[in-house]
This record gives C-alpha cells, sequence and structure tokens, in this order.
C-alpha cells in the first residue's frame, strides 16, 4: 500500500472492498494493459473479473441486487481501476452514471426492468449527449423525439459515445416540443429516453445505427462511437421518469456524480505515473549515481508527489459532500478540473524522468502520456469547468452593495 492517496475514517468494508479491487487491478489489469491497449482489444476476460467482483452494481440498492455502496466507495474504487488502465474504468463510468439516473429519477417499472440485470453486469448502460457540432453547449441539442400515439419518433447523430458497440442500454438526450410552448427555454425542452439494442456494430435494432468505433490517439480498448437514429421507435415509457422535459436535469445530475469519477480517474493515472517515475528514477544512473539523488529529479518527484496528494483530497471531499445530500457541483468542478491538469503533469514529469525510454512503447509511461488528454476533454472540457466554478463562485459570494 503507498503512502499517497489514503483516505481516512473508511469502514472496515470500505477498505475490504479497495483491497480487493486493489488486488486485482495489481493482478488482473496491470500485467495486460498495455498489450491490449496497443491492439485496441476491449478486455473481455477483466469486464467478467469485474461482474464476478459485482462493480457493475457498487451504487445500485441493495434492493435492486447491488452493494448499496456509497459515491465514495465508487470513486475510490474508479481511481484504483484507472491506475491498472483507465478504459477499464471508463467501461464501468457510463454504465454507473445510467444506473444512477435510473436510481434517482426512473420510474418504479424501469427502476425494477434494469437495476437489477445492470447489477449483475447481464445489461450494460451508456449514456449520449454530445453530437457531430455540439460537446459541452447540450442546450444546442437537434436530435428530437415526437409523440406519435404511444411512443416517440427519435432522429438523429450522437457523438463519442463510450460503450456504444457493448452497452444493451442508452440514455440518449433529445429534444421533446410536447406540452412545451414555442419560446420555452432550451433546457426545458429536452427528454432522456432509454434506448434498448444489442450490443454490436450496424443496425443494431430497426431505426438504430453504430457505425463502428472512432479511431482514437489514447483510451483505446473501449469502444468509442456514433449512434444514429433514423426513424427509431421507443415506448412511451421509455421516457426516463415517465415525463417529458426533464431531460437536461437529469442528465446534469449524473454528470455531476461522472465528474467525481473522472477526478478519480485523473487521481489513479496521476498515481501510477508517480509508482513508474520513481521506481525507474531509482534504477536508472547517471553520472555514477541513481538519477533520483540528483536535486532536479527530487524536486520532480516532490512536485508529483504533492499533486497526487491533492487532487485525491478534492475527489474524496466531492464525493463524500454528495453523499451527504449536500449539492457539490463547485467541489465536483473543481476536483475534475485539478485532477485532470493535475494527471497530465505528473504524467509528463514521469515521462521526462524516463528520457528517451518514455518514448518508447515498450514503456507503461508511453501509454499514460497518450490517456491522460482525455481527461480534459471528458465530462465537460476543463474550460467549462471553469465557467462553472464562476458562475457558482459568484453565487456564493454575492457583492452587496
Amino acid at each position: 500500500m503507498s503512502r499517497l492517496a489514503q483516505t481516512a475514517g473508511l469502514t472496515d468494508i470500505q477498505r475490504e472492498i479497495l483491497a480487493t479491487v486493489r488486488d486485482f487491478v495489481d493482478k488482473e489489469i496491470i500485467p495486460v494493459a498495455t498489450e491490449l491497449e496497443h491492439r485496441d482489444e476491449y478486455p473481455d476476460r477483466i469486464v467478467e473479473g469485474l461482474k464476478e467482483l459485482g462493480l457493475f452494481g457498487l451504487m445500485i440498492p441493495e434492493e435492486y441486487g447491488g452493494l448499496g455502496e456509497s459515491l465514495l466507495t465508487y470513486a475510490l474504487c474508479v481511481e484504483e481501476i484507472a491506475r491498472g488502465w483507465m478504459s477499464v474504468s471508463g467501461i464501468i463510468n457510463t454504465h454507473f452514471i445510467v444506473a444512477y439516473m435510473l436510481k434517482q429519477h426512473g420510474t418504479e417499472e424501469q427502476r425494477a426492468t434494469f437495476l437489477p440485470r445492470m447489477a449483475a453486469g447481464e445489461v450494460r448502460g451508456a449514456f449520449s449527449m454530445s453530437e457531430p457540432g455540439l460537446g459541452s453547449d447540450v442546450a444546442a441539442i437537434t436530435s428530437k423525439g415526437i409523440r406519435d400515439g404511444d411512443s416517440y419518433v427519435l432522429n438523429g447523430q450522437k457523438m463519442w459515445l463510450t460503450n456504444g458497440g457493448t452497452s444493451h442500454l442508452v440514455a440518449v438526450l433529445c429534444r421533446s416540443d410536447e406540452g412545451h410552448p414555442e419560446g420555452t427555454a432550451p433546457h426545458k425542452s429536452m427528454t432522456t429516453f432509454l434506448v434498448e439494442k444489442e450490443p454490436g456494430f450496424g443496425e443494431v435494432r430497426p431505426g438504430l445505427t453504430i457505425p463502428g468505433k472512432i479511431d482514437k490517439m489514447g483510451y483505446k480498448g473501449v469502444d468509442t462511437t456514433e449512434l444514429i437514429m433514423d426513424g427509431l421507435r421507443i415506448p412511451a415509457n421509455r421516457v426516463l421518469g415517465g415525463a417529458t422535459g426533464r431531460g437536461f436535469y437529469q442528465m446534469m445530475d449524473g454528470v455531476e456524480v461522472g465528474r467525481v469519477n473522472v477526478a478519480a480517474r485523473g487521481c489513479g493515472v496521476a498515481q501510477r505515473a508517480f509508482e513508474l517515475g520513481v521506481s525507474y528514477a531509482q534504477q536508472r544512473h547517471t553520472f555514477g549515481k541513481p538519477i533520483a539523488q540528483h536535486q532536479a529529479i527530487q524536486f520532480k518527484l516532490a512536485e508529483m508527489a504533492t499533486k497526487v496528494e491533492a487532487a485525491h483530497a478534492m475527489m474524496v471531499n466531492a464525493a463524500r459532500k454528495k453523499d451527504s445530500g449536500e449539492r457539490n457541483d463547485l467541489e465536483a468542478g473543481m476536483a475534475k478540473y485539478l485532477a485532470s491538469e493535475y494527471c497530465k503533469e505528473v504524467v509528463e514529469d514521469a515521462f521526462r524522468i524516463h528520457g528517451g525510454y518514455g518514448f518508447s512503447k515498450e514503456y507503461e509511461i508511453e501509454r499514460l502520456y497518450r490517456e491522460a488528454p482525455m481527461l480534459l476533454i471528458g465530462e465537460g472540457t476543463a474550460e467549462i469547468q471553469k465557467m462553472i466554478i464562476g458562475r457558482r463562485l459568484l453565487e456564493e459570494y454575492r457583492f452587496q452593495g
């Protein structure tokens, strides 16, 4: 167990879960991650192991077959998994966001239908907001869901769908004008539709096509796709929560906990980069001694460790605030922003410590160097986080003049 990124006040059950996950990461993920990543291969065996550990149901209530754990427990597990391979944490995160949205906003029929199978990992989730012409500007969504009798007909194109191919259930945000007069604010005329589909690529059900995987510089293994809806018919009972016009708020609630998850991923990748850097610095010799004994490298290690510790503390604080029932968008935004920026910096410093070998695909740090940038844009860019943080601060510190 490392000295850094320890979490005070955990229960015996939380410590046992984390120890189990860390052992799984060390034995089942780290030894194969780089090879699978270079082949851009979906980690089927790892996913089966996560199902056996119950991690797909970690935050799903016990009444639906899950473990009923807290956001903090989940975030700490994600931190451990991302330390092994960030792509694996992405497979869980989108699933978790959909399960969370169902738990918080779904009808009882929707929860009973999906959550037990999601807890077992039999049904895996994905969610979709982005479109080819927009990312963080959610209010500009053009995909539409039009009422037609007892169902809705969905049309539009979605982008950057993590788990798009391997998922069975996709929460899709569309514009729905039903019951919303012209002039209604865009965010009040959006609806989340629960779209069931078969895993795979091509036309996975009538009116729904998953064209194929998007080729990325990093974050490989996990499938990132487009989603094309052309006359896709969805029953009215698959509107999340049973009423239209609530989709924006439902998605933002899901993304808020997703941002804690992204912060946790940044913490995990940074921890691994530090481990690699501090280990290599003690093995590599220059000028007659290990480079760890050179002051320049010690300064780097000191800065890296401090950033790992700070990011972890902010992530834990954001998770605990949400668990307490308080609003945590400020803390989640800060944690996501800081952890992703610090992750990039810690990874780059570890890369520099490795010298020329950091550029070699034989060394793990090369993979981390390509993975870290995704955290700067996933779940809202760093610039969006700063906008959210700034607005919330102005609410909290309103000038009384």
